[in-house]
């Protein structure tokens, strides 16, 4: 009888990475949980998922932003079950630049997060996703292809993911196949803000389906990108109800 496969999901301890943990352990997958730091809704989740079937999830930390904790993850991940099918790379900073104010920090912590940790997480685990033929996914973004206002190193950074993605993709064929989703209005804001008042209207008035998309939407596809016999590598999907394509 063959192991259960295994995957890696960064910043998973809520929200999409949270429900990506929860859609891929349904699926058989024993999930390691990665969080920067300890966290109720990252313990709960470990918990959740154990009780559900024990011995199929584990929790590991690290700062992405450090190539070190990166390291250390890669390998802690790998002590785990000896053995990588799957890399979802979720994990991102998100907060407003304005042009002018932007220090160093903000530059470094956001390059940092969504692109530098995925792209050194995704070299370390190479050789254990090419033992298994195993897959990358990168959550990306629709503001990674037009530009998000009032958040350009943002919207730099996941630019960033999108091009590595593709890179990726021939770098790693034929033994590993990598992927990536650009999610547009997904969970709407908990409290309202300048940023959620802007999306709450995008979705009114550019989004065909005229409705939020759900966490649910964006684990579908993750593992829909996960099939082993998948002939989809280098793409990009945008689930954003179509505001990609309308004028």
């Amino acid at each position: 009888m063959n192991p259960p496969p295994v995957a890696l999901i960064t910043g998973a301890s809520q929200r999409i990475g949270a429900t990506i943990c929860r859609k891929l352990h349904t699926q058989g997958y024993r999930v390691i949980i990665h969080c920067r730091r300890e966290s109720a809704a990252g313990t709960a989740l470990l918990e959740e998922l154990n009780q559900q079937r024990s011995d199929s999830a584990v929790m590991l930390y690290a700062d992405l932003e450090k190539v070190a904790d990166v390291e250390r993850l890669a390998s802690d991940a790998l002590a785990q079950w000896q053995r990588l099918d799957a890399l979802v790379n979720n994990a991102s900073g998100f907060y407003p630049t304005a042009v002018g104010e932007v220090s160093e920090a903000d530059w470094d912590s956001l390059l940092g997060s969504n692109v530098k940790g995925a792209f050194f997480l995704s070299q370390a685990l190479t050789p254990a996703l090419r033992k298994h033929r195993g897959a990358i996914v990168n959550i990306v973004d629709i503001y990674g292809d037009k530009p998000l206002q009032g958040h350009p190193v943002y919207s730099i950074a996941k630019a960033g993911l999108a091009m590595m993605t593709r890179s990726l993709a021939v770098e790693l064929a034929p033994d590993v196949r990598v992927n990536g989703i650009a999610p547009g209005a997904i969970l709407p804001p908990v409290a309202s803000d300048a940023f959620g008042e802007i999306e709450q209207r995008n979705v009114s008035e550019r989004v065909p389906l005229q409705r939020w998309g759900s966490a649910a939407d964006i684990a579908g596809t993750v593992w829909f990108l996960l099939q082993s016999d998948s002939y989809i590598n280098g793409q990009i999907i945008a689930v954003d109800g179509g505001r990609s394509i309308s004028i």
